[in-house]
């Protein structure tokens, strides 16, 4: 994959019209807003395992384990 430089992407967008690049802005925002959903779902499931291994794991839970 051949990823262009930054300059060159710059230079592509000033060369867009003005409603062309309020769609870029919107579509660079998009792709920040998910990464930075999936970067706090991943944060959240992280603090939350110590919460619900403590009500998952026990000798009761375990027979719904194996089945």
């Amino acid at each position: 994959m051949n990823l262009m430089s930054d300059q060159t992407l710059i230079e592509k967008i000033r060369g867009l019209p003005p409603d062309k690049v309020a769609k870029v802005e919107a579509f660079v925002d998009l792709l920040r807003q998910s990464d930075d959903e999936r970067q706090l779902t991943a944060a959240m499931m992280k603090l939350s395992q110590d919460a619900f291994a403590r009500i998952w794991d026990n000798p009761d839970d375990a027979e719904y384990d194996r089945l």
